[in-house]
């Protein structure tokens, strides 16, 4: 059952909440549906998680977590699927979005160089900005969309496995 499997690796809610950097929430994680592990819980965190992982903001497990707690789903599976997006792979994951971008706005991309500097980014902002960001936001939502019903599949799938093996006996 996939609770099974993702219980494994989730923390003791009781040490998230002594955390002192969290206390800025107040009695909001005190919140029961935030630690609770169903299909809605899950499916919607894998959603949230997945979706801020294609936000191009070093604040995504912040993000996250705000998000997770006004949306009531599971706050350590949201902030845990953020790191989708990690220092390996987002190189990757945002040249894909500006592709994609770029595609959907009918624009060639562009060959570039990284520089680092205040005026290199906002000169490159104003010229691949806009298919990068609309890149961000359609494989935000595409990757959120197959995460949420992705997860609602395998658990109902895994539940329906159960009650038939149990038939079975």
């Amino acid at each position: 059952m996939p609770r099974k499997f993702i219980q494994r690796f989730m923390p003791d809610h009781q040490v998230i909440k002594r955390q002192k950097a969290l206390k800025i929430f107040g009695n909001v994680l005190y919140n029961p549906n935030l630690w609770c592990l169903n299909r809605r819980s899950a499916s919607g965190a894998f959603a949230l998680g997945l979706f801020m992982a294609f936000v191009p903001l070093p604040s995504q497990m912040i993000m996250s977590a705000g998000m997770a707690i006004m949306l009531g789903v599971n706050l350590p599976l949201s902030v845990a699927l953020v790191w989708v997006s990690n220092p390996i792979t987002m190189p990757i994951m945002f040249y894909f979005c500006y592709k994609v971008g770029a595609q959907i706005m009918h624009i060639p991309p562009q060959g570039f160089h990284f520089e680092l500097s205040w005026d290199y980014l906002l000169n490159q902002m104003s010229t691949i900005g806009p298919p990068f960001l609309l890149g961000c936001l359609v494989c935000g939502l595409i990757a959120a969309a197959v995460g949420y019903f992705g997860i609602r599949g395998l658990w109902r799938y895994s539940v329906v496995r159960s009650w038939q093996q149990r038939k079975s006996r």
